[in-house]
């Protein structure tokens, strides 16, 4: 199993609930990618994989700038974790393999 490939996603917040595509590469320990949101995309940094297991983070600017911090578990073509959202606390994100 790998976390390569394209990902459509969901993730609650406290803000409610967000779409986004997340497309992934995996490769030696290593995790690169992007997500597509409504102001854009988003490259990802500071991302690695050990196993079923990774984490990555992305900087966003609306509605103000700060840090998501990412941890996913991986089953099958399922993805699941959480996010860190700086002041607003912490949410859930799911996702299917496109």
């Amino acid at each position: 199993m790998s976390f390569t490939g394209t990902w459509s996603t969901t993730m609650q917040s406290p803000m409610g609930s967000r779409q986004a595509k997340l497309t992934l590469a995996e490769d030696d320990g290593n995790l690169t990618g992007s997500i597509a949101v409504e102001q854009g995309t988003l490259d990802i940094s500071d991302g690695s994989v050990d196993g079923v297991s990774a984490s990555w983070k992305a900087s966003i600017q609306q509605p103000m700038p700060m840090t998501l911090d990412f941890s996913a578990t991986l089953d099958g073509d399922k993805v699941s974790g959480t996010v860190k959202l700086g002041a607003f606390g912490e949410g859930t994100f799911e996702g299917t393999r496109d």
